[in-house]
């Protein structure tokens, strides 16, 4: 008989990992739980935790939190507008809190070269809150009109001189109705005589225009600054290079941004939107054209010689064209070999006029000529192959080859692609310091737009970085905390943008209910255990799920097992008889086992051993 001491331990590894398994599937599934219910009591409560105040010097205050029923959502903070204020010196500062236009001066002027319909600078402006504001009382400059000229301009409280100080220039836009085409760029207007603000237009002369400007789907970011020639005086446009990063976003979300120049006395720049960095670069390499000219240019006087061969390769003067080359074969013949489909109606024609056709009317054949009625397909071609007069296809004939043309062959007299000689630029000139540009003393906005509502807000020109940083997070970030805390939680916003692009729907689905039928998958599946009443009633060890269902065995069992556990007691021969059956095959072993419970009692030599232990 085989031992059973080990059933035991076993059952207990087995309980042990089924624990371990559905521990771990409860516990992925409780995280999973927390994490949902996390991210939805932050959405739902829109950033409460947030200390608002702190970051924007008490411009934020917050609901008391009464407490709600369970049914309803907890409140949203509240965002209370307080004006931004300057932490240091600056050129200029603007946030339109007056609510009127004082300090800024209307353009009278016309522009040149224009229809007088439209030349006049006659577009509106007022200062007004945005029209769906999440912060009531914060107002700014508001561009009203479409299909107008608007210029409007300020002076600074003292001129910006390019000397050994950064320069910073920052506002926000915000494209209320989007924007079709048109700027929202600020000029700095240079410092001259013949400066008049009453009479602001295009050609008024500036230092650096700043600012997005959109038309048709070419989105750009302006900086461009006006270089002055040291020779000849006179002033050229440079143009910063293009941002890598995509702008559409910034014109098309009706948000307001934050749009900062930064430019600094070693002649690197860098333009940020919403306090990222999105170009940079160095007015020596990376504006167009260069601030400074090449010193070498080609010689206009130069001329290339009548003799220069500039062929890479000429045809082969020894070639010979074979005597066999057919240059007059045709490069299509008929197939010889094509047969006439049976059916084909040869004296039908493929258009007949329209039988049903009728002449208008209003037909005059002195005016119109013959009526003829519109020809239409032959009704009769539809069931046969075809009609007309049967002609045999063409095709591509095996014996052409086309004008014959000798090959080509290196050219030995190449002398390779003839450029002018080099000379001295005589307009050359190297300026190292193009940071240094003309000073200027007013802040203007010249623009033609085809889209009205253009939000303007905060201006700042100053020298302290700190301080922009400041100005920005009591204005543009204090807008940024009122949207965020009226916009919807994440779950919205995701069902919002499905419903705008429905191809986001695979995407969650792939990141929200794969994961989830993957732990059910992993906690419910496992290797099924066979029923206890599956084996059969033998001493044979079993795994250890049925072990436990043992107990319930008939007293008939208990007894057999009793009399076994007595009988390996008993003797050694014994002992080692039990170890041989347990090496001998499952056939034979379940044949004695099945032996030994019909009999229900030990055998004759058992019962021998047992008499001989008794005597003893």
């Amino acid at each position: 008989m085989v031992k059973k001491p080990a059933v035991l331990p076993l059952i207990s590894k087995g309980f042990q990992t089924m624990e371990l398994k559905w521990l771990l599937c409860v516990t992925l599934l409780i995280l999973g739980l927390v994490d949902v219910h996390t991210h939805d009591g932050e959405d739902d409560h829109g950033g409460d935790v947030i200390d608002i105040e702190d970051d924007l010097e008490d411009g934020v205050e917050e609901v008391e939190e009464s407490k709600p029923e369970a049914s309803s959502p907890p409140p949203s903070p509240k965002v209370t507008y307080k004006p931004a204020v300057p932490t240091g010196e600056v050129y200029f500062v603007e946030n339109f809190d007056k609510g009127t236009l004082e300090g800024w001066v209307l353009s009278k002027a016309k522009k040149d070269d224009t229809d007088d319909e439209i030349a006049k600078y006659d577009g509106k402006w007022e200062v007004l809150e945005m029209k769906d504001t999440k912060l009531p009382g914060d107002k700014g400059l508001v561009l009203m009109s479409r299909a107008k000229h608007h210029a409007i301009s300020a002076k600074l409280t003292k001129p910006f001189i390019f000397d050994t100080k950064p320069l910073i220039v920052q506002y926000e836009v915000n494209f209320q109705n989007g924007i079709e085409c048109g700027g929202a760029y600020v000029k700095l207007l240079s410092k001259t005589t013949e400066l008049n603000l009453d009479q602001f237009h295009d050609k008024t002369a500036y230092t650096i225009m700043f600012g997005p400007d959109k038309c048709g789907e070419d989105y750009k970011l302006h900086f461009i600054f006006r270089h002055k020639n040291p020779q000849t005086g006179k002033y050229e446009e440079k143009h910063a290079k293009r941002p890598d990063a995509d702008l559409k976003t910034y014109f098309t979300d009706k948000k307001t941004h934050l749009y900062t120049l930064v430019l600094n006395p070693d002649n690197s720049f860098e333009i940020l939107v919403d306090q990222t960095v999105v170009n940079s670069g160095n007015l020596l390499n990376d504006v167009t054209p260069a601030v400074n000219p090449p010193r070498e240019i080609e010689d206009p006087d130069d001329q290339k010689p009548e003799d220069w061969d500039e062929r890479p390769k000429i045809p082969d003067p020894d070639a010979v064209k074979p005597e066999d080359w057919d240059e007059d074969a045709p490069a299509k013949i008929p197939d010889d070999d094509a047969v006439k489909p049976e059916g084909w109606l040869d004296d039908e024609p493929e258009y007949v006029a329209d039988p049903d056709a009728e002449k208008p009317e209003d037909w005059d054949e002195d005016m119109d000529g013959e009526w003829e009625a519109p020809q239409i397909a032959n009704p009769k071609c539809e069931s046969a192959p075809g009609c007309g007069t049967w002609q045999r296809p063409m095709i591509d004939n095996p014996n052409y080859k086309g004008k014959w043309k000798p090959p080509m062959i290196d050219n030995p007299n190449y002398q390779g692609i003839w450029k002018p000689r080099k000379i001295p630029n005589p307009d050359f000139f190297e300026d190292l310091e193009p940071f240094r540009m003309t000073p200027f003393t007013a802040v203007g906005l010249e623009l033609w737009s085809m889209t009205s509502d253009i939000f303007f807000d905060n201006f700042i020109i100053c020298s302290d970085q700190v301080v922009a940083e400041d100005w920005a997070n009591d204005g543009w970030g204090l807008k940024k905390a009122a949207d965020g805390a009226a916009e919807p939680g994440v779950v919205g916003q995701m069902m919002a943008a499905a419903e705008e692009r429905p191809w986001l729907w695979v995407v969650y689905i792939l990141t929200v209910a794969l994961p989830v039928f993957l732990v059910v998958l992993f906690c419910c599946s496992g290797k099924k255990q066979p029923n206890a009443a599956e084996y059969k009633k033998t001493d044979a060890p079993q795994p250890d799920v049925n072990e436990e269902k043992e107990e319930g065995k008939d007293k008939a069992d208990e007894e057999e097992e009793e009399e076994e556990e007595e009988v390996e007691s008993n003797e050694d021969k014994l002992e080692e008889k039990q170890k041989s059956d347990a090496d001998v095959g499952s056939a034979s072993q379940e044949e004695e086992e099945d032996e030994e419970e019909e009999d229900g009692k030990p055998t004759s030599e058992e019962e021998e051993s047992m008499n001989r232990l008794k005597k003893s």
